[in-house]
């Protein structure tokens, strides 16, 4: 977890400025030269493109409960309502319109490396000790979109926990890793779909139970075997490369998650 001090710093005082607050009122997005992506137009209903996948990456963490937001550059109603979750979660105006205010907000958050601010990929990439995106079924690259994907889900969760910091345990596994601390043959974390967290003062539970409304197809945790002192959160229902049926699984018992 880190915070891009500067960044966020340098964003919050060009918010200050008059100019900033003028742009807002227009109908296209503020010139900004962000270090991972620069939105050019306000988005809405209607729109598609690579800039409204972009934006979906973002906000997926913002699903209706048991729902996912489809990340396939057509801003449909499932997006707009994320957005307007999103909005509201960080005190914008929730009108379900993506535009200067909300775009602002997401670079605030994202760092250069397109990661989230409370996120790493250093906290995704290989366990056993190997590191990288390397040595599972898809190429490098897959796994770590799938892995940055992951992490903006978690960002949309932690904010939701009142930005209760989550302690990533287990990210992307190789396959070699996987085998080595047992993990299931077609395991999310082969794929960079999963993270297994641990809050620093929130129950397990009330992660397992907000998580459902965070696009989180798969949730496991207390009462599940082998899940006593962690969450394991995924987003199976999206993975196409895994020859599994896209479906929902959620099991904590404990927590009358089912």
């Amino acid at each position: 977890m880190r915070v891009n001090t500067l960044k966020r710093a340098l964003v919050a005082f060009a918010l200050a400025l008059p100019g900033a607050a003028i742009a807002t009122l227009v109908a296209a997005p503020a010139a900004h030269a962000d270090g991972c992506y620069t939105w050019q137009r306000t988005l809405s209903q209607g729109r598609s493109g690579a800039d409204v996948r972009q934006l979906q990456i973002r906000v997926a963490g913002w699903a209706a409960y048991r729902d996912i937001v489809p990340v396939d550059g057509s801003y449909g109603p499932e997006t707009a309502a994320a957005v307007r979750r999103f909005q509201a979660a960080y005190g914008l105006r929730a009108d379900g319109i993506a535009g200067p205010q909300t775009f602002n907000k997401l670079y605030q958050l994202q760092d250069n490396d397109c990661s989230p601010a409370h996120f790493s990929y250093s906290e995704l990439d290989g366990g056993c000790g190997q590191g990288g995106f390397s040595g599972g079924p898809l190429s490098a690259a897959s796994t770590r979109a799938n892995a940055t994907r992951t992490m903006w889900k978690l960002e949309a969760l932690r904010r939701k926990l009142g930005d209760e910091p989550l302690r990533v345990t287990s990210g992307f596994r190789s396959t070699a890793c996987n085998r080595q601390v047992g993990g299931a043959s077609k395991s999310q974390h082969l794929y960079g779909t999963a993270a297994d967290v641990v809050p620093s003062t929130a129950t397990l539970c009330q992660v397992a139970r907000e998580a459902r409304s965070h696009g989180f197809s798969g949730i496991l945790g207390p009462g599940y075997p082998g899940h006593s002192n962690h969450v394991h959160v995924d987003s199976r229902r999206e993975n196409n490369s895994d020859g599994l049926p896209n479906t929902t699984t959620w099991s904590a018992p404990n927590c009358g998650v089912r």
